[in-house]
């Protein structure tokens, strides 16, 4: 093992030698280097339960889990995946098996990584190609909450949720667990238990499916209460937006081709404006993406130039029983009024799964 950590050191001081030499790294070098630390960590611990007597398999993540080359945010190609987890584990004679997450490759072989919180995403890929019964999530915090414990002093761990509602709280701040890793799971209807290393004795949080969520809950209305902050507002505004289509498609073409994410979105009734709020680091690059797309109308006076608005956050309230209690808005717009705060503006969502309210403040 001492051999092992040495020479991957090694490997690791040629591959940053090299960014040095050529002053540049691109995204598939990032995902090289960024593979040794769970790919090293997880060997190491297989290593020591070796050492104490314990029969276990150490499986490279990079042979079970095939993506595109997307490198950083590589896409599971989930069809091959699941062929080869299942065959792998269905020959497997130890009974005990780890595996380094958040690492992946392509159809060629190359290393790849599939985003923030891979590692527990790579542990949903594998529980849903076997089906298993339950996924355990080991972090540092005891489950989901209701609200940011940092902010509000009476926030409480969450027993049940629905998948619906940890993504939405997920989505919007609530970073426990990531959106990707439920997908997986969801479609399988396989547990989630999100429980805490550190205090393995405390219930944690379990994520269900809608129905069975429902049945274990504590009968609230709202599950709970997150946030982003650093957002910035966009609105394209003009009277030549009336009544013309695909504004809009051309306003999210330009955004999406600068990879740029869309987090809330809303629209005047009279199609005079549009407006999204983005990650106030992107919206330099979101305006003048924008501005060049309808350079035209600008130059005809049909829209004005965008309007930006940076410093903003996002407040967003989820529960699935929201959407057949009245007043949930009103409750939120006199909190925030007795509180001085402006809301600049606001969506709602609902559907079978889940209800949002977001108010960007």
């Amino acid at each position: 093992m001492l051999s092992l950590v040495k020479t991957s050191i090694n490997e690791i001081e040629d591959i940053c030698n090299g960014i040095f030499l050529l002053s540049e790294i691109t995204p598939r070098t990032k995902d090289r280097l960024a593979s040794y630390g769970e790919w090293l960590s997880s060997q190491i611990i297989a290593e020591k339960l070796r050492f104490d007597q314990v029969e276990v398999q150490w499986k490279d993540a990079r042979q079970l889990i095939t993506t595109n080359s997307n490198y950083t945010q590589a896409q599971v190609d989930f069809e091959v995946t699941q062929v080869t987890i299942a065959n792998y584990f269905n020959s497997l004679q130890s009974s005990l098996c780890i595996v380094p997450g958040f690492i992946a490759s392509n159809q060629d072989g190359i290393t790849t990584t599939i985003g923030r919180g891979g590692s527990d995403y790579t542990a949903a890929i594998i529980a849903a190609a076997l089906n298993a019964n339950v996924l355990e999530i080991w972090t540092d915090v005891s489950g989901m909450m209701t609200a940011d414990p940092r902010l509000a002093a009476n926030a409480k761990v969450i027993e049940t949720i629905s998948y619906g509602e940890a993504m939405e709280l997920s989505h919007f701040g609530a970073k426990v667990i990531y959106p990707p890793t439920l997908q997986p799971v969801m479609t399988r209807n396989i547990p989630v238990w999100i429980k805490n290393t550190f205090a393995p004795e405390d219930a944690g949080t379990l994520v269900l499916n809608n129905e069975r969520s429902a049945a274990h809950s504590d009968g609230s209305i709202i599950r709970g209460i997150s946030s982003i902050n650093n957002l910035a507002l966009l609105s394209l505004e003009g009277s030549g937006m009336v009544g013309i289509p695909g504004f809009s498609k051309r306003l999210f073409e330009a955004l999406s081709n600068e990879q740029i994410n869309v987090i809330l979105i809303t629209q005047s009734s009279s199609e005079h404006s549009i407006c999204v709020a983005i990650d106030a680091g992107k919206a330099e690059g979101a305006k003048q993406a924008i501005d060049e797309a309808f350079a035209n109308e600008l130059a005809l006076q049909k829209v004005e130039p965008l309007k930006v608005e940076a410093d903003l956050s996002i407040v967003a309230l989820v529960g699935e029983q929201m959407r057949s209690h009245p007043g949930v808005s009103g409750k939120m717009f006199s909190a925030l009024g007795r509180n001085g705060v402006n809301v600049r503006a606001i969506a709602q969502g609902s559907s079978e799964k889940t209800s949002a309210q977001l108010f960007l403040l």
